[in-house]
Order: C-alpha cells, then sequence, then structure tokens
C-alpha cells in the first residue's frame, strides 16, 4: 500500500528540481587551456630546460589546485562529478569495501528524524541520492527529502531510488539553497562537505534553512591520528585508489582529487568549531572505523 503524506510540499523552486540545463561539459583540453594556458605553460624539469606539460599532467595539477581550495575548486567539482556520475556509486562500494553503507545509515540515525518524521529535511550534496533514498526508506518516515547538488548528472544517476513523491532532486549549490529560512526539519551531508569552495558560507545557509532545534548531521573523511592506522591509510588513499579509481572510472585526476582534498579538510575539531561559529549549538563528533570517518552533529538552538 502507498505511503501517504500528510505534508504540504516544500517550497522548492521548481525551476531548479531537475529542470535546470543541461550542463555543459567541456572537454580537458577546454578547460584545462583556460585555467592553465596549454599549450604555452612548461615546467622546469630541474636541470635548466623546460618541458610543456602534458594533458595527463594537466589533469593532475588541476585536481591538486581544486584540492587545495583554489579559484578551480568549483568548476573542477561540478565537472569531474557530473563526468564520474555513471561509476561513482559502484566505485564507491567498491573502494570502502562496502563499509560505506553503514556509515550512511549512523549518520541518518544521527539525524534523529523521528521527532519530526513528517518534516522537510535536506541531503546536502546528495550525489546519486543515497542518503535521501536511504532516509525516505526508513520505518514510520512520512516526510520529504530535498536531494541538492549541483551536479546534475549526479542527480539523474540516482534518479529511481526513491519515488519522486518523497525524494525531490534539486540542482542547487550549498551556498545558495532554494528554501525559505527555518523551513528545514533537518539536514544531512554525506562525504560532500569538503567539496564546497566557501565551508563556513554554506555552514550558515545550512543553518539559515533548517528550523529552531533541527540537527544537522555531517559524514566526512578524515585523517585518522593513530600511526599504525595512518601509514596503511595513507598509502591506500594516495597510491591504491587513485590507480584503482581512474582504472574503473575512466577519469585521470578525480580519484587523486580525493586523498588530497581529505587531507586538506579541518581535523575534527576544527570542524565542530566552525559548525559553533555559524550558530549550531551541542556540537559534537563521534570517529568511525579507526578515524577514517567521522559524525559531527549539532542543532539549531
Amino acid at each position: 500500500m502507498a505511503r501517504a503524506h500528510h505534508e504540504a510540499a516544500p517550497s522548492v523552486d521548481q525551476s531548479y528540481a531537475c529542470r535546470y540545463p543541461p550542463t555543459s561539459h567541456f572537454g580537458w583540453s577546454a578547460s584545462i587551456v583556460s585555467r592553465f594556458g596549454l599549450p604555452s605553460l612548461p615546467i622546469n624539469s630541474g636541470t635548466g630546460n623546460f618541458r610543456r606539460m602534458t594533458v595527463s599532467e594537466l589533469e593532475t595539477e588541476e585536481a591538486r589546485a581544486a584540492a587545495d581550495g583554489g579559484r578551480v575548486k568549483r568548476d573542477y567539482v561540478r565537472r569531474t562529478f557530473g563526468q564520474i556520475a555513471p561509476t561513482y556509486d559502484r566505485l564507491n562500494h567498491i573502494l570502502s569495501l562496502n563499509v560505506d553503507r553503514g556509515w550512511r545509515r549512523k549518520a541518518i540515525a544521527a539525524l534523529e528524524w523521528t521527532r519530526a518524521p513528517r518534516g522537510t529535511y535536506v541531503d546536502l550534496c546528495a550525489g546519486t541520492l543515497d542518503v535521501a533514498a536511504e532516509l525516505s526508506r526508513s520505518r514510520g518516515f512520512e516526510g520529504r527529502v530535498v536531494g541538492a547538488d549541483f551536479a546534475e548528472p549526479m542527480l539523474r544517476a540516482g534518479q529511481g531510488k526513491a519515488p519522486r513523491a518523497v525524494v525531490w532532486p534539486v540542482v542547487a549549490d550549498a551556498l545558495d539553497l532554494p528554501l525559505r529560512d527555518g523551513e528545514a526539519s533537518g539536514a544531512i551531508v554525506a562525504f560532500g562537505i569538503r567539496n564546497v569552495t566557501d565551508l563556513d558560507a554554506s555552514l550558515r545557509e545550512i543553518h539559515r534553512v533548517l528550523a529552531p532545534g533541527a540537527r544537522f548531521v555531517i559524514l566526512e573523511f578524515t585523517t585518522p591520528r593513530l600511526a599504525v592506522v595512518r601509514w596503511p591509510y595513507h598509502f591506500y588513499c594516495h597510491r591504491v585508489l587513485p590507480r584503482i579509481g581512474a582504472m574503473l572510472s575512466g577519469h585521470g585526476s578525480a580519484y587523486a582529487y580525493l586523498p588530497r582534498s581529505v587531507a586538506n579538510f579541518p581535523p575534527e575539531r576544527e570542524l565542530a568549531d566552525r559548525m559553533s561559529r555559524a550558530g549550531f549549538a551541542d556540537v559534537g563528533w563521534r570517529s568511525l572505523s579507526l578515524g577514517i570517518a567521522a559524525i559531527h552533529t549539532g542543532r539549531k538552538a
């Protein structure tokens, strides 16, 4: 029997909801020329001689600049995640040995949605809508989930995971959500907050759309503190993962961006402090899988 939904639909601007004009995808050569000046950019080989960078090297340099928070980050993230969308889910589960599924379930539980089972929830940087779909299938959930992401191909890759009456895919930037002040009963972001171009501005924007008392949950990769875990973790992330990711996705730099973006992301205590400065109360976190990931929580006071 179909589940009844008694609440009014969230006031999402329908011009966003997967009716956004198709995202422009420039070939690597076009995007790299505009940002790095191909073919005129040389590299010093260390011998006093200069040589021209290959396209592969330029891709890697762009990924590094994006992971370091350079001005190319927004365009790089949007374009790259659009390109790897068809293989994104499969690679996530392979590269994490399926541990990511359990992490997401724990993050959803931390949202404490049972306090408002008919509310409107935001899945920020929603990607292929894994979290939104999982929340929508939770026993007793009768609300709606706005799955917001600025990479439209990712949202399209996730269509069909949940009924459109329950999960609303919305092409929107994390810095400018198409929701009214205080409209959301809760918000969650899984493995996406490190990809935003302005972390503090995105935290403030999430705080804006939450209702008083609503919870916000961040699930994100971290750098393990224990050396016995950190060294094999670094070897896997920087040596093994990029090669497997490139081979299976066909994308040369996307999985080189991932470990570098994790390394540049604020550690747990700093992220908690920044959540507090954005206005969140009762901020805390807990580590997962020996410090490979962490769940941060807070609420709008």
